[in-house]
């Protein structure tokens, strides 16, 4: 028995083609997208630094973007990775500097903001800018408070050491999140990598 061919079955290059086209439609919609939310997306994020930097540095009235340049600290209205931040007082007196770091997470890359008073060797404030820890537990890199306060009056010499919690006896030490080692292992790991980057340099 001879099997026809249906007249309304769609060819192959027939359904090749209807997927490329939608494909090349999705793809470009989500390129459209992108780019029309980009500058909200990038304007946010500059907001939640700027705050971030006042924070970080107790005191601060006016900040200043600053990138390190042929040996020396040079203003920059540009952003770059090695960006940094000098917060000043009322007086115009330099307070210290917001500096950047970033490294792998128990789930993803941290990325935070802490200040820093290099004559002081001191860490005097410490935020999370992102973060995609497990909620209810690596979250508390900066949902939980005492955690935090380690970051607050804490010495980077001669270098930064999680302990267990309850443990701190040390300027230099923070004490760690109970089920959260990972997570809080990486926030002092982050900052003791920065700090090695920007000592000399500061």
């Amino acid at each position: 028995m001879i099997k026809l061919k249906r007249d309304d079955e769609p060819s192959p290059i027939k359904l090749i083609l209807t997927l490329g086209i939608a494909g090349f439609l999705s793809g470009l919609a989500i390129v459209g997208i992108y780019e029309v939310t980009l500058p909200t997306i990038t304007a946010y994020k500059a907001k939640v630094l700027r705050e971030a930097v006042f924070k970080v540095l107790p005191g601060t009235v006016r900040i200043e973007k600053l990138h390190y340049v042929d040996g020396q600290l040079q203003a920059s209205l540009s952003e770059q990775d090695d960006s940094i931040y000098a917060g000043y007082d009322s007086n115009g007196a330099l307070l210290g500097y917001a500096l950047t770091g970033d490294g792998p997470g128990f789930q993803d890359t941290i990325r935070l903001l802490y200040g820093y008073i290099p004559n002081k060797k001191l860490i005097v404030g410490m935020e999370v800018l992102e973060s995609r820890e497990t909620p209810g537990l690596g979250d508390k890199i900066y949902k939980d408070a005492d955690f935090t306060a380690n970051f607050i009056e804490l010495s980077v010499e001669p270098t930064i050491i999680m302990v267990k919690k309850g443990n701190k006896s040390a300027p230099n030490e923070v004490d760690a999140i109970s089920g959260a080692t990972i997570s809080s292992k990486a926030v002092v790991r982050i900052i003791n990598e920065s700090i090695e980057k920007w000592n000399e340099k500061l």
